[in-house]
């Protein structure tokens, strides 16, 4: 690691509101990516008849075990659970024996269920299990904003470096594109969409990446515009060199520092885009775990408030911790603050 990378990992750590808040972001989100081992209707592991078998990995079917049907097994029914101890074998389920699609068909309360010890915290109003449908939706929008964050960055980057190193015409040309998309109601065009294709996880990527570049061209173009002037540039091409050679090892290095900062703003824009469309009934197909979904349960179930509060306080808490984790990265980023910090050490800049 060069020294100016090195203080800007002690500046960053140095800001302990975003150093905790990647910390707490990532333990959340790694234990979503366990969200099988964690809630599900299938067992972790399954003990029958001198066999041992993954159920929360692989399919089998109810013949398997000494069942009737050729069908997948149903490891809550109480004829399958029969089946398993009758052969003096066992079953180890996770901690929420819930996954997101599967419906309390033995549930107490009529749905939507408040919290108990058997739902934790409580059920919608078709008797899914919240907390195992928060889970899953925390993992699926931060996945889908990753996603959509690497996209958008990779366009944005593109299409500012070739605006900012070639300039001129291409320069004016590709401003008045841009403006002229960027000008697009999205919204607008999302509901039309949707009206005609049935919307899914790769059709919302696709048609927000198209939408979600822009706010990086500026940055980029401004960062490759000045750096196009450098003196080693103009020494690269002097010698000779290809254009995509001295943007990608000489020019882009000095822009992506600009370009990093944006990045967690990207992302939790991403993550409130989908929700929003969820929330509006233009985003998931139903059924679909999502933040969005839970907030709509809750507006359609004002006297159910467990399921409103829970979609608003893991949306404020995703948020919230992106947002210090872009100011974090912001200030590790400025030059100013770190020659700051480094004058204070009595470390050369």
């Amino acid at each position: 690691m060069t020294p100016i990378n090195q203080r800007r990992l002690e500046q960053f750590k140095a800001n302990r509101r975003g150093y905790y808040s990647l910390y707490i972001f990532m333990c959340l989100f790694l234990i979503s990516l366990l969200a099988e081992f964690i809630a599900n209707d299938k067992p972790i592991l399954l003990w029958h008849d001198g066999k041992l078998y993954v159920p929360v990995l692989f399919t089998y079917s109810e013949q398997e075990f000494g069942g009737e049907l050729p069908i997948e097994a149903m490891y809550k029914e109480p004829y399958m659970q029969e089946l398993v101890r009758d052969s003096g074998g066992w079953m180890l389920m996770p901690i929420v024996p819930f996954s997101y699609r599967t419906s309390d068909r033995y549930i107490e309360t009529a749905a939507p269920a408040p919290p108990s010890a058997r739902h934790w915290l409580g059920t919608d109003d078709s008797g899914k299990d919240t907390l195992a449908r928060l889970i899953y939706g925390f993992r699926l929008s931060v996945l889908f904003g990753i996603s959509l964050t690497i996209m958008s960055s990779i366009i944005g980057v593109t299409v500012g470096a070739i605006q900012g190193y070639f300039g001129g015409r291409i320069d004016l040309v590709g401003q008045r594109l841009v403006e002229i998309w960027n000008g697009l109601p999205i919204l607008l065009l999302l509901i039309i969409l949707a009206s005609i294709v049935q919307p899914n996880v790769f059709w919302l990527l696709g048609i927000l990446t198209l939408f979600s570049w822009m706010p990086l061209v500026s940055v980029v173009r401004a960062e490759v515009l000045r750096t196009r002037n450098f003196e080693y540039v103009r020494a690269a091409r002097s010698l000779g060199i290809m254009d995509r050679e001295i943007v990608i090892r000489h020019v882009l290095p000095n822009a992506m520092v600009a370009t990093l900062t944006f990045l967690p703003f990207i992302l939790s824009g991403a993550v409130t885009m989908l929700t929003a469309l969820d929330f509006l009934g233009f985003g998931l197909p139903a059924g679909s775990p999502s933040l969005g979904e839970l907030l709509a349960q809750g507006k359609a179930n004002i006297h159910s408030p467990w399921l409103g509060l829970t979609g608003f306080c893991t949306l404020g808490l995703m948020l919230t911790l992106l947002i210090f984790i872009g100011e974090a990265v912001r200030d590790a980023l400025d030059p100013r603050r770190i020659l700051t910090a480094s004058t204070a050490s009595g470390t050369p800049p």
